[in-house]
């Protein structure tokens, strides 16, 4: 059975700095674009960013782009996502994703382009 785990989320205050690991088990995933998404009280599952399967190319959403780095070390198996200079409006559970699709802007966005899915882990911003 193929599963993603999320961890590293937690309580911390505007302008803090927090690291999101994402560990797939059941497979190797080196092959997959593997992406963040997030998903805040009472709104839709937003996207965050992505990386292609063997980093050669990483992909941010607008509101994220220079405070946080997505990476992956494939030899682990594990995407990590650093994020910096954080602010009460990055409050939200944050999910990893798999996508067995290209590296694709317009299609690495959107949630339905991946495959598997974490169940999530709580990042809280105060301010």
């Amino acid at each position: 059975q193929v599963q993603l785990v999320e961890s590293g989320g937690g309580l911390l205050q505007a302008g803090g700095s927090l690291r999101l690991s994402c560990a797939p088990s059941g497979r190797t995933f080196s092959t997959y674009t593997m992406g963040w998404f997030r998903q805040a009280p009472g709104k839709g599952r937003v996207f965050v960013a992505a990386v292609s399967q063997y980093s050669i190319a990483t992909y941010y959403a607008d509101s994220v782009k220079g405070r946080f780095t997505i990476s992956r070390d494939n030899a682990k198996n594990t995407v990590y996502l650093q994020m910096n200079s954080l602010k009460p409006e990055d409050t939200a559970v944050y999910y990893c994703a798999a996508s067995s699709h290209p590296f694709v802007p317009a299609g690495i966005v959107a949630s339905d382009w991946y495959d598997y899915w974490g169940q999530g882990t709580q990042v809280t911003v105060s301010s």
